[in-house]
């Protein structure tokens, strides 16, 4: 199709990927209340978001990407409320995380539905995990608790997430961590 006036769009670049982004999260999100990710084909998604599959390669490798993205999205929402503060206590730190979890609950129980939990523990390391610069007893003490709070958070999503963030909070400190 020849580009004329009328057929180009008048967002930026930025503007368009913004839109296009935002389309196939919903779009994702919208069908997986309905399919496992696994029969969800690109051609589908980028339809029920009506955007062309060009766009969705421009912007994604694999579907698994868009729900990365918006993971990330919710946890920067977190951790700019909540912040990294190396100075705020593990308990309130725990607290804080689940209430995040509780604050977005549809979409926590979506991936646990379909089994995509493991998403989040990309996540989690990420936000309380070892990094390079620490020293190992540092390093291997960060990832004891990054990895235990994944796996506090898997089983607290597998189990319904019955117990309040105050609850899994209070829980975890009863466990001397």
């Amino acid at each position: 199709m020849r580009q004329t006036e009328k057929n180009v769009s008048p967002m930026s670049n930025e503007g368009r990927n913004t839109y296009v982004m935002e389309h196939l999260t919903d779009a994702l999100l919208t069908l997986l209340r309905d399919y496992p990710l696994s029969d969800i084909s690109v051609s589908s998604l980028c339809d029920t978001a009506g955007v062309g599959r060009a766009s969705f390669y421009r912007n994604f490798e694999t579907k698994e990407d868009i729900l990365r993205l918006h993971l990330n999205h919710l946890f920067s929402e977190w951790t700019d409320v909540c912040g990294q503060s190396e100075t705020m206590p593990l308990s309130t730190l725990i607290q804080s995380i689940f209430s995040h979890f509780e604050k977005h609950r549809d979409f926590y129980e979506l991936l646990n539905r379909r089994n995509l939990i493991f998403l989040l523990k990309d996540v989690i390391i990420g936000l309380c995990g070892p990094k390079p610069e620490h020293s190992n007893a540092e390093a291997y003490a960060k990832a004891f608790v990054a990895y235990t709070l994944y796996g506090w958070i898997e089983v607290w999503f597998q189990r319904g997430m019955k117990e309040s963030a105050k609850e899994m909070a209070k829980l975890f400190q009863m466990q001397g961590l």
